[in-house]
């Protein structure tokens, strides 16, 4: 990915977001630009008009730690901007991404006997691996389960943004599709900004940029996260709905895989949901229970 048009899109994008008082200037009159000014951002960052321009135009290369912090806080980006930010600094220094060696293609990948032992100890809620690309790399026998409609599509490629956005089943799947599409891009973003070589990344941007206008329009918006904690709603086709909680822990020994579970509150009914699931993902049968809902 070209990484001046990277950097130029996100500076862009985010300026655009904050305004002037947000940033504690006067509105004033005549603005020809949503969000803040260049000029603007160059004084709350105390750097010179004409080296913000150039740092907005792509130039990265040779920025200081202190000058990218107070650009960040110019920018008043969050914690997983500003990670964003330092990526595609050191990928423009060649200090990251462009001088470690290219990473093995995904399908290489197999995890560990050890790790797939922990996986399947896990009992009480999908537990799954994934890269910052979405491919379900490893998962439990509940996690493969809950994902069922993933795998039992061979086009989906056991990756959760080709499914989100080019299988039909996702639109049940997620019954708020709109936030989980702006999840999976910002992750796919998140991982561009720490990756921006990596091929796989690339080829599959490239497919849903061509096969999903919801995927290009979220896409362009620049948009990163860190998936750590939260909430989320499904719907199963075996149990109905569920309400989930999850926790996403990044696995220091493997960098840019995620480990996360998901778990239901006690005596919910999504725990129910979940005790079903786990007894078809364990029990063999010739097809799986019919939700209620």
């Amino acid at each position: 990915m070209d990484n001046q048009a990277e950097v130029r899109e996100f500076l862009t994008s985010r300026r655009s977001k904050i305004t002037p008082e947000q940033a504690g200037l006067p509105v004033g009159s005549r603005r020809r630009v949503p969000g803040l000014r260049r000029s603007e951002v160059a004084a709350l960052a105390d750097v010179s008009v004409e080296y913000y321009a150039k740092l907005e135009r792509g130039n990265l290369a040779g920025a200081s730690p202190a000058v990218l912090e107070a650009v960040a806080r110019a920018l008043q980006l969050d914690d997983a901007e500003r990670a964003h930010l330092l990526h595609l600094a050191q990928a423009a220094d060649g200090t990251d991404a462009l001088a470690r060696p290219r990473r093995r293609t995904t399908r290489q990948w197999k995890p560990h006997r050890s790790l797939q032992w922990t996986l399947d100890a896990v009992t009480e809620g999908p537990a799954f691996v994934r890269n910052g690309r979405m491919d379900l790399l490893a998962a439990n026998h509940l996690a493969r389960a809950f994902y069922a409609d993933v795998y039992a599509n061979p086009h989906n490629q056991e990756n959760l943004a080709r499914f989100q956005f080019l299988d039909p089943a996702s639109r049940r799947f997620y019954p708020d599709w709109d936030l989980a599409a702006d999840i999976a891009v910002a992750i796919l973003r998140t991982e561009a900004g720490r990756d921006p070589h990596g091929k796989d990344l690339h080829d599959l941007v490239g497919e849903l940029s061509t096969r999903s206008d919801a995927f290009r329009t979220r896409w362009g918006a620049h948009n990163v996260r860190h998936h750590g904690t939260g909430t989320k709603r499904f719907h199963h086709t075996a149990v109905g709905g569920l309400t989930l909680a999850y926790e996403g822990l990044e696995m220091t020994a493997e960098p840019g895989l995620t480990l996360t579970i998901y778990t239901a509150e006690p005596a919910s009914p999504s725990e129910e949901g979940l005790r079903l699931l786990a007894s078809w993902a364990t029990t063999p049968q010739t097809s799986a229970p019919h939700s209620n809902d």
